[in-house]
């Protein structure tokens, strides 16, 4: 069967504003997230969504459920072949606590093989298949979970628990699929340059593999080391996996993880174009909660059709050796203004955020490790969340470490000042130049037209938070600014 790879992949991540359209409350959990997945197929018409296993419930049943709920959809479009469930798994190296659930996961794909079988007779497919591993630094660690899957879950469908005995798969049936693909997803920026050779080094492993598709994130870089180095390192690894596409002689199909908000990718309906002109080489872009719930639903199911229907281009043309050192300034920039006041900030205001998703309990407040040099961070949509509220659009900061030429260079990209005129249309000038008195050049180099609606609100926050008034009693305040920004973070 020829392999179907998407253009839009559906995820969880909680940066809406408003409820879905199939429900009345913000905050998904459980049955709510079944539901979504038959929507985000049967509604939105994305083939896509990702299931997300990483620091949050999930229903371990999802199959079951899925094929239960819309029968004639599913016979119609068939899990697996024609739409997809796309399995989000833990680290076990950056999060040790939920090693198990890994394995846990894994050892469910052959029972999701039986409950599609049971459905769809004779003509099943396996209805997930692939998996996602977040922080790859390394193609040991998808190695490690790909060996584990072929030995201890499917390759037990040979083995026998008593000498001379039937084998496993006599006694509980075939397991399947017997292989299965791991996407990694890079989320340093480190390895988001180099993420060619984590993909080579994988390949080579795996000759026989006929495509592979490689997830690179926007929001994690851009939280740890600026919005100017994630833009760029962007660019870079994706002109490098264009290399090794061509070297291999094999297709690789890139995933981009965007979100709603500037900081984050920018990608949200009505400026669907603009994204995919500055990733013309993107097989897959993540449509977030924000994305597919704070917009019109006509206006998200046009946004879904451009995506299906715009070309995948080469990537842009990019010069890595000037990219690189610029990401080495700007990012010493960013952390420098991060540790001078703008992360205590962020963590001041962060309790005021809502949450949009049921997670599991973290030890510690922000779960696994986010930020550098001994400087903690929250999730990167809280942090956008706390900043914006505030009036200090997280892109500017470091910026004013660019010179004329930088500014011309990164300018290359319409999107770069695109990007800033969105995010500083929601600037209280007040507070950014109270943190960053550089930013006054930055003001002065782009057009942007504040919003006075979030100009008011977000005073009203910050002076709120200095008060130390209770967060809950500002969380409105948050909201409200949120729907006028179209996404909460």
């Amino acid at each position: 069967m020829e392999r179907k790879i998407p253009r839009c992949m559906s995820t969880q991540h909680p940066d809406n504003v408003g409820a879905p359209f199939f429900c009345t409350d913000p905050v998904l959990q459980g049955e709510e997230e079944v539901e979504e997945a038959l929507q985000v197929f049967n509604t939105l018409g994305m083939d896509e969504q990702m299931w997300d296993y990483e620091g949050k419930e999930v229903d371990n049943y999802v199959v079951r459920r899925l094929l239960g709920k819309d029968q004639g959809f599913f016979q119609r479009q068939v899990l697996g072949r024609d739409v997809f469930l796309t399995y989000r798994v833990p680290n076990p190296r950056v999060e040790p606590d939920e090693g198990k659930w890994l394995l846990e996961t894994l050892r469910s794909i052959p029972r999701s093989y039986d409950v599609a079988r049971e459905f769809y007779g004779g003509n099943a497919v396996p209805p997930v298949f692939e998996v996602i591993f977040p922080m790859t630094i390394s193609a040991v660690e998808l190695e490690r979970v790909y060996q584990y899957y072929v030995r201890h879950v499917s390759g037990e469908e040979s083995e026998s628990l008593l000498p001379g005995d039937i084998t496993m798969g006599e006694w509980v049936g075939q397991f399947e699929p017997k292989t299965i693909n791991v996407i990694p997803l890079i989320e340093d920026i480190p390895q988001l340059v180099t993420c060619d050779q984590i993909v080579d080094s994988l390949l080579r492993s795996h000759p026989d593999i006929p495509y592979q598709r490689v997830f690179l994130a926007r929001s994690d870089p851009a939280l740890n080391y600026g919005y100017v180095s994630a833009f760029l390192a962007l660019e870079v690894g994706l002109a490098r996996l264009h290399r090794l596409e061509r070297k291999v002689g094999k297709p690789l199909y890139p995933i981009l993880g965007t979100g709603s908000a500037p900081f984050r990718g920018n990608l949200k309906p009505g400026n669907v174009a603009n994204c995919l002109r500055s990733y013309p080489s993107v097989q897959t872009f993540t449509l977030q909660s924000a994305f597919k719930y704070d917009y019109p639903l006509a206006n998200v199911q046009a946004a879904v059709r451009e995506i299906e229907g715009f070309p995948r281009a080469e990537p842009r043309e990019v010069d890595e050796e000037r990219s690189q050192r610029l990401i080495a300034r700007s990012t010493a920039a960013y952390q420098d203004r991060l540790r001078d006041g703008i992360a205590r900030l962020a963590a001041a205001v962060a309790p005021c955020v809502p949450g949009r998703r049921r997670r599991k309990l973290h030890i510690g407040l922000f779960g696994y490790s986010r930020g550098f040099g001994g400087v903690s961070l929250p999730r990167a949509i809280t942090f956008c969340a706390a900043l914006y509220s505030v009036g200090l659009p997280p892109e500017v900061i470091g910026l004013e470490a660019l010179d004329r030429d930088d500014w011309d260079y990164l300018c290359q990209d319409s999107n770069f000042c695109q990007d800033l005129a969105d995010a500083l249309a929601f600037v209280n000038e007040e507070v950014l130049l109270q943190y960053l008195p550089g930013a006054r050049v930055v003001l002065d180099r782009v057009d942007y037209r504040p919003n006075p609606e979030h100009k008011k609100l977000a005073r009203m926050i910050y002076q709120a938070t200095r008060e130390g008034i209770r967060p809950d009693l500002v969380t409105g305040m948050v909201v409200e600014a949120a729907a006028l920004r179209r996404f909460l973070g």
